[in-house]
């Protein structure tokens, strides 16, 4: 990392060019973390695995050149992925989702127009962290048959219901055809990736900038070669292996792209995943380059809505060459600044030199076993879920852990779509109950005539109060003294003010006598719309 240049302000240089030797460095850093992960998502999507070195390529060279985000890297996700491995069972082929994913960027450019670029923020984080963690859980279940050398058909194909059904299924089939040449290089996959991740291991240059993923994929090539000349037997081939088109001529190397089926456009199905996919890679693309913009050391602020417009534009691309999605990616982006991306450039050098290894050394990456991939993802699942995630949750109380957890449940046993509405619904519940409960202080004293009681208002007080608050005036004794002190309030509504009104109009009845504070210009304020 070149930290001369890039922690301070002043040094910054505008242009596209200002900061290329770091940029190209950077994008060269980005790649190597990028082709893994490209391979990985594709797995775990159901998709060729081609598809997924289309998105990097086009999430790096399109996305990064339309977007005007400095630092952040796009590509396929795995958030996306999942979607997209549930409607290829929906929608009954992947050409058919294609078709969805077009949509989809042409309703993410509509996002943009329409100016929607904060629509993330409005989200409740414990519903995003859910919906992320599941997510994370459900890759993890879909590696297993991977990891341990099953090639059969998927044994946990979609977020759809049975969960327990797909489970014990998965685990009974992996049983049965457990390869132990597989499960070696899964296992030192992952002892290489712990390792690798090691705080103290980090604080060298070489083992910051050079990702553990690479070094995990790169020996597992060497084990697998190992297996063929000294142990056959416990070999892979064929389908354990990672299968590129390899193109003898530049035609040839433009047959391999898919292109959408548009015959289904009138089915209703694929405008619901095209909505799923709109959903998910927006949330994902704007909270990244949230988090993006604070990782940036100049602390440059990305126009959101021309982010949703660039991510839209890649998706069409993408999909129309038979692509994943993509979505602004956290992990890549981070890795970018750490090492020394600065501009725009370093993400679109990292797409460039996808497209030409893609093209250059398809025989080289053929190579790479699946259960190395797998292992990758086990790791990238688990940062998506990991224990500390709950526990952080749990420590913020019920509000949050509750609809976390009640969205996890939902995706797993649902889909995704369900899912996310009931964990919503979970958590818009929780905060109307907490508005119900806590419109206000309330502190009671009993004397010998009554009761003293001083009625504290919050600062905003909304019709979602109306009943506790009527109900507490309602229990009022009679002979009471009742002070009501508005001095904190900001917004009082109006049937609010109205109940209030009441309460004073018939509380001679009950001998009680009130006093307000910083209440009657409330008051006035209502009775002045009611003028008008």
């Amino acid at each position: 990392m070149n930290t001369n240049d890039s922690m301070s302000p002043h040094s910054y240089k505008k242009g596209f060019f200002s900061h290329a030797k770091s940029d190209i460095s950077a994008g060269v850093v980005v790649f190597l973390i990028a082709l893994p992960l490209c391979l990985g998502i594709s797995l775990a999507s159901g998709a060729p695995l081609f598809a997924g070195i289309i998105a990097g390529i086009i999430g790096g060279i399109v996305v990064g050149s339309l977007s005007g985000a400095n630092i952040n890297v796009s590509g396929p996700a795995a958030s996306v992925a999942l979607v997209f491995l549930t409607a290829i069972t929906t929608l009954g082929s992947y050409e058919a989702v294609l078709t969805a994913a077009v949509i989809a960027g042409i309703f993410q450019i509509i996002l943009g127009y329409l100016r929607a670029g904060t629509i993330a923020y409005f989200f409740p984080s414990s519903m995003i962290k859910g919906i992320l963690a599941s997510i994370g859980l459900i890759l993890i279940i879909n590696q297993l048959p991977h990891a341990f050398g099953y090639t059969g058909e998927r044994l946990f194909g979609s977020m759809e219901g049975g969960l327990y059904e797909n489970i014990v299924s998965a685990v009974s089939n992996i049983t049965n055809y457990i390869s132990i040449g597989a499960t070696i290089i899964t296992v030192i996959s992952l002892i290489i990736i712990f390792i690798w991740d090691q705080p103290s291991l980090k604080k060298h240059a070489f083992f910051k900038l050079v990702p553990a993923a690479l070094v995990a994929v790169t020996v597992s090539i060497f084990i697998n070669q190992f297996f063929k000349s000294s142990y056959p037997e416990l070999a892979l081939a064929g389908n354990s292996l990672v299968q590129l088109p390899v193109a003898g001529s530049v035609d040839e190397f433009f047959s391999f792209f898919t292109f959408p089926d548009f015959s289904v456009l009138s089915n209703l199905q694929v405008y619901q995943v095209a909505l799923s996919i709109t959903f998910i890679a927006s949330l994902e693309s704007l909270l990244s380059t949230e988090a993006g913009d604070k990782l940036d050391p100049y602390k440059r602020k990305t126009s959101t809505n021309r982010e949703l417009k660039a991510q839209g534009i890649g998706n069409i691309i993408s999909s129309m060459i038979g692509g994943l999605p993509v979505t602004a990616v956290i992990v890549r982006t981070s890795a970018n600044v750490t090492a020394g991306g600065r501009t725009k450039l370093s993400t679109i050098m990292h797409g460039l030199i996808m497209l030409v290894c893609v093209i250059s050394i398809p025989r080289v990456l053929n190579m790479i076993p699946l259960p190395a991939l797998s292992a990758v993802l086990f790791v990238v699942g688990y940062r998506l879920t990991s224990v500390k995630l709950f526990k952080e949750m749990y420590r913020l109380g019920k509000r949050h852990f509750i609809p976390f957890v009640a969205t996890i449940i939902a995706v797993m046993l649902t889909n995704l779509i369900t899912g996310i509405m009931i964990g919503g619904a979970v958590a818009i519940f929780l905060i109307l109950r907490d508005n119900y409960k806590t419109p206000f202080f309330l502190d009671r004293k009993d004397h010998h005539e009554g009761e003293k009681i001083n009625l504290v208002l919050s600062e905003e007080v909304t019709f979602l109060n109306k009943a506790s608050i009527m109900l507490t005036l309602d229990h009022v004794s009679p002979n009471s003294e009742v002070i009501i002190d508005a001095s904190r309030c900001v917004n009082i509504d109006d049937d609010v003010l109205e109940i209030i009104q009441e309460f004073r109009s018939t509380a001679q009845y009950k001998n009680i006598t009130i006093t307000t504070i910083d209440l009657d210009k409330h008051l006035q304020k209502r009775k002045m719309k009611l003028a008008v």
